[in-house]
């Protein structure tokens, strides 16, 4: 059973830092791509950053220079570094990826979300 935990999140005065982390089970995140995004209310969903297996990374331009995507690939996590934070960052973060299964096809999974909340 695939499962992706997202932890981290919490309340931060803007100009702070977070760090979130996405927990992997049953699914090894080296081999896969791997995206960091949020929802705020009442807007859609938005891809914010993403790592390859090869370790490239891609960040939506609201985020450029201040959000790093990190990948360990021994402890089968990835992380989200969020520096100097805007109250426009405050949304619930997903750490999400897809896997194709030999018999199942492809699969995206979902964690349960971390809230981020930035203040003024």
């Amino acid at each position: 059973q695939v499962r992706l935990v997202e932890s981290g999140g919490g309340l931060v005065q803007a100009g702070g830092s977070l760090r979130l982390s996405c927990a992997a089970s049953g699914i090894i995140f080296g081999a896969n791509v791997v995206g960091w995004h949020r929802q705020a209310p009442g807007k859609q969903r938005e891809l914010v950053a993403v790592i390859t297996s090869g370790g490239s990374t891609n960040y939506v331009d609201s985020v450029k220079g201040r959000f790093t995507i990190s990948r360990d690939v021994s402890k089968n996590m990835v992380y989200l570094q969020m520096n100097s934070l805007k109250p426009e960052d405050t949304a619930v973060y997903y750490c999400n990826t897809k896997f194709t299964w030999a018999t199942a096809g492809t699969i995206d999974y979902w964690g349960q979300g971390t809230q981020v909340t930035v203040s003024a």
